[in-house]
């Protein structure tokens, strides 16, 4: 399975949704003034900015070059570097590790967890968002259908995402030195930029190892197969919405 690549400006034009969903995360993080604060899976750095005017220092990390070259030439005043959440060491401890929407991308789940408790200082704590249990089960299943059908593919071999359960995530935390203090699990029907291409456009951000080796006639085609199936569920009105479930956990370093 090839690596999943990031189009920052297109992402910043596009998937706004991410950090403008993002936002009420930080409300969990509570920020201070003085804190030192990573970022995980930064991106092109919005949500780190906003983490900043709270008085906060605030460390970016992102696994994509593009994305940490992006998030440095927007906000210059801020540290960003190119790092792997799933291995990484840091030089000084953090008084919290916060991330949004990039958790899902990681599926060694113990190699993040090890690494951010590493991160932290002692009472330090972990505030993140991912995708949850049953994300975008709708999307997903249209796609192993069309690989399937028309391809002979089982979309289980090309699958980058991780979607844990509440009990699955918060137990990797405990058997890490963790105490897990809040944990939700929710459903967002999120809607899609685009109007009748949204699921063109989030499957071209997020799902386009699915059709590693395909011509670009073979991607369309699947594209347009996989947008048919799902508008009987993801479309409303004048858009398509993906079927969000997303996982929000609070966790603090014994």
């Amino acid at each position: 399975m090839s690596e999943q690549t990031w189009k920052p400006q297109a992402y910043d034009q596009q998937l706004s949704f991410v950090s403008g969903y993002g936002k009420g995360l930080i409300e969990w993080l509570a920020p201070k003034p003085g804190e030192h604060i990573l970022d995980l899976g930064c991106g092109t750095g919005d949500l780190a900015y906003e983490i900043s005017a709270s008085g906060a220092r605030v460390t970016g990390m992102d696994a994509s070059h593009e994305m940490i070259e992006s998030a440095a030439a927007k906000y210059p005043s801020l540290t960003f570097i190119p790092e792997d959440g799933q291995n990484f060491t840091t030089a000084t401890q953090y008084d919290a590790v916060f991330s949004n929407a990039a958790l899902h991308w990681m599926r060694n789940a113990e190699g993040v967890i090890r690494s951010v408790h590493a991160a932290l200082k002692p009472g330090g704590r972990l505030v993140a968002e991912f995708g949850g249990k049953g994300n975008v089960e709708g999307i997903y299943h249209a796609i192993r259908l069309v690989l399937l059908d028309s391809h002979g593919i089982d979309a289980a071999t090309r699958n980058p995402w991780y979607y844990p359960s509440i009990g699955e995530y918060a137990s990797l935390l405990e058997a890490h030195g963790f105490r897990v203090r809040m944990a939700y699990h929710f459903d967002r029907p999120t809607r899609l930029s685009g109007g009748a291409d949204g699921i063109r456009i989030w499957l071209l951000h997020f799902g386009d190892h699915f059709f590693d080796g395909f011509t670009e006639q073979q991607k369309e085609d699947a594209i347009n197969s996989i947008s048919d199936i799902t508008k009987s569920t993801l479309w409303n009105e004048d858009s398509y919405y993906a079927d969000y479930k997303r996982l929000r956990i609070v966790a603090e370093k014994l």
